[in-house]
């Protein structure tokens, strides 16, 4: 049996939890520490989780845990691209929340650390590991729906006040844009079905006239149009002032058939309905609970990664540098109204 690695937690709140009970489940890791920059009480540690972790309030300590091999990232955002960097440079290895920064230059900045120091590296767009989208990347790759000419994925989530997020997800220097703190798993998933070769954006931005939603510093609804190079065309709708239950919604056409969230169409089956959909047996992502989340398939696959030398699949610095980069082009179109090219992928 292979020794298990050493997980540390950084930061203490929702994200933590969920991420505390993936790790031990993947049954690959334990987890020794947690850093909180606010008091944690170390029986209601042990209660709700397991005995033995140790509880830091500076992550410089932490990492001098010579247990500590892994680093999950679980705090606020605007922390993200220090704390990493800090870790990386610690030679540990890291999960990262989204997103990796508050601008591309943060980000490009803490890709550079990460190579530099040759750690792994993994970033939670973990809705690549559900098991929705495992079956849609498999029904695209065995040519089921044929060569996809057009597809949209969106993100619909009222995040009001009774949303744990909201008291700093409504900031500028928070949330980032709604694009940057939501919907981008959305914007990750349509190019996962669709691909990276992105050529240009055209985004525009609107918000609610709810109430609920009046704290915000930046709009609170987006539509991003994703020109690829191959000449397919996509969609992203960020909704994060919405009043209904969540929706994360995908449409992929093809050349061959259709897939409508957990619903299939194939062209030139016989006996199939033409005028009825096929449901699929996959469930959906249809909750914004982080309870509810990958994050188990996902920190497995990155533990294989690491003890085999690998670099993470998926949601690796490549992928991750890839979306933010798109995001950060689409934010910059919503302000202008123009589009925005798309430069090369970073390193390329």
């Amino acid at each position: 049996m292979k020794k298990k690695l050493g997980a540390g937690i950084v930061g203490y709140g929702w994200a933590a939890t969920a991420h505390i009970d993936a790790i031990r489940g993947t049954g690959m890791a334990d987890v020794r520490a947690i850093c909180s920059s606010r008091a944690l009480d170390p029986a209601e540690i042990e209660r709700k989780h397991v005995a033995g972790i140790r509880i830091y309030s500076d992550l410089k300590e932490m990492l001098e845990d010579e247990s500590v091999e892994v680093v999950a990232i679980t705090s606020h955002p605007w922390k993200h691209r220090e704390q990493a960097e800090q870790v990386a440079r610690a030679g540990r290895h890291i999960i990262l929340e989204k997103p990796m920064a508050l601008d591309w230059d943060g980000c490009q900045s803490l890709a550079k650390v990460v190579e530099e120091s040759g750690v792994g590296f993994c970033l939670c767009f973990e809705c690549r590991f559900s098991s929705q989208f495992q079956s849609t990347r498999s029904i695209i790759e065995q040519g089921l729906i044929g060569d996809i000419h057009y597809g949209e994925v969106d993100y619909y989530h009222g995040i009001g006040p009774w949303y744990g997020q909201y008291s700093w997800n409504t900031r500028r220097d928070g949330g980032g844009s709604s694009l940057l703190s939501a919907g981008c798993h959305a914007l990750d998933a349509l190019l996962m079905c669709m691909g990276d070769d992105v050529e240009s954006v055209t985004s525009h931005s609107t918000s609610s006239r709810s109430g609920h939603f009046s704290g915000y510093e930046y709009d609170t609804s987006s539509v991003t149009l994703v020109k690829f190079a191959s000449g397919r065309i996509g969609k992203t709708a960020s909704v994060i002032d919405c009043l209904q239950p969540y929706y994360f919604h995908t449409h992929l056409i093809g050349s061959k058939g259709s897939i409508l969230d957990n619903k299939v169409h194939f062209d030139g089956v016989e006996g199939l309905n033409r005028s009825k959909w096929s449901e699929l047996s996959f469930g959906l992502v249809d909750s914004g609970d982080v309870a509810d989340h990958p994050y188990q398939n996902q920190f497995a696959r990155f533990f294989e990664a690491i003890s085999a030398g690998e670099v993470m699949p998926q949601t690796g610095l490549r992928e991750a540098l890839r979306t933010h980069q798109v995001i950060f082009a689409a934010d910059e179109s919503a302000k202008t109204g123009l589009p925005v090219s798309v430069g090369p992928a970073w390193g390329t």
